[in-house]
């Protein structure tokens, strides 16, 4: 096979990386006034409709701590770094419109690597209608770091903070739990047991669905917009990014309330259940622990659900409780287990 010519970084400079890596992208946003190519990006909030908060949020990944290049594709990465940054502003029923990138970059990498990456940055730009408006890259002497900075907007009869959940709200969640957790464990477990093979053939059949969910996961801006296709706004919201545990416990501390979920109703993958059989991991550990999902967990008051029931990929599992009352998971007897966020990784 020819091999691919690598381009070192110092080649082009600073200036002529940018152009490479940037310049196919396009605004999709009324709002961004210039893109990448100045020292600021300019950004006109009167474009986006009336009545609007501005919304800013951050993300970091660390090579060795959030991703293993070993088996992380570049593309994958780019397209993931979009979607955790857009996940934070969906998470307050808002809409991501902008997105700048910083780059910690050791001499390891290649200019065709980095295209990869901003391949993937573009695809996630495409799909989610953010604009790239800009970014910086440094030198780095440990790994890759890709950090993500987003922009966005929500109208302010709509924003969901963490602390509006009120007694008797339903607890709703998007789609499934732990797929993406067990998706890392099917490739930590690939990468040990194929070390040092000169031809490396890693087994995943039949947990594809797995790895997407944790190489390439959704940001739900399909379940923002069927809420307010619906006229549905959530009284509180959190995107679940630290396992649905972590993230409960977050609302119950900032609304001031308790919890009470159902073992029975938790939405769990069979592909999870099935990997979680053969690594002997508990599926409810994974569900409520695993972290890396990017749904969304939000509650809705109770006059609510046939509504929310109305609108697919959406599961009720539970309600909220007057305050003092704890986060507890109520098993199928009847029986309560106090909620706890233990770090599993």
């Amino acid at each position: 096979m020819e091999e691919k010519k690598r381009t070192e970084i110092a080649e082009l400079g600073e200036f002529g990386l940018i152009d490479k890596l940037t310049g196919k992208f396009y605004l999709h946003n009324n709002s961004s006034k210039t893109g990448v190519g100045d020292d600021a990006a300019v950004i006109d909030p009167k474009e986006d409709s009336g009545g609007n908060y501005s919304l800013l949020s951050t993300d970091m990944l660390l090579e060795g701590v959030d991703f293993d290049l070993v088996y992380f594709p570049l593309k994958h990465l780019g397209y993931k770094a979009v979607v955790v940054a857009a996940s934070d502003i969906l998470a307050m029923n808002g809409r991501p419109k902008q997105l700048t990138v910083q780059l910690g970059v050791s001499s390891k990498i290649s200019v065709q690597q980095l295209e990869e990456l901003y391949e993937g940055i573009g695809a996630g730009c495409e799909d989610y209608g953010i604009d790239l408006v800009g970014g910086d890259t440094r030198a780095s002497v440990n790994g890759l770091v890709v950090g993500v900075s987003v922009l966005g907007t929500v109208g302010k009869d709509s924003i969901a903070f963490r602390s509006g959940a009120r007694e008797n709200d339903l607890i709703c969640i998007t789609g499934d739990l732990g797929a993406a957790y067990m998706g890392l464990h099917l490739l930590e477990r690939e990468k040990r047991a194929l070390e040092g093979h000169p031809d490396p053939n890693p087994d995943f059949k039949g947990y594809e669905y797995l790895l997407r969910r944790q190489l390439k996961p959704s940001a739900r801006l399909d379940i923002v917009e069927a809420l307010q296709e619906n006229s549905l706004v959530p009284t509180s919201m959190i995107d679940l990014s630290d396992g649905l545990a972590s993230d409960l416990l977050q609302i119950c501390k900032s609304s001031d309330c308790g919890a009470r979920i159902y073992l029975d109703r938790l939405p769990i993958a069979r592909e999870t259940y099935d990997l979680c059989e053969k690594m002997h991991i508990d599926p409810v550990v994974a569900a409520l622990n695993g972290g890396d999902d990017h749904e969304l967990l939000f509650t809705v008051p109770l006059e609510k659900q046939e509504s929310i029931t109305k609108i697919g990929g959406i599961d009720v599992i539970g309600h909220i409780t007057p305050t003092g009352t704890g986060a507890m998971l109520v098993t199928p007897d009847g029986g309560e287990i106090a909620i706890t966020a233990p770090a599993i990784r």
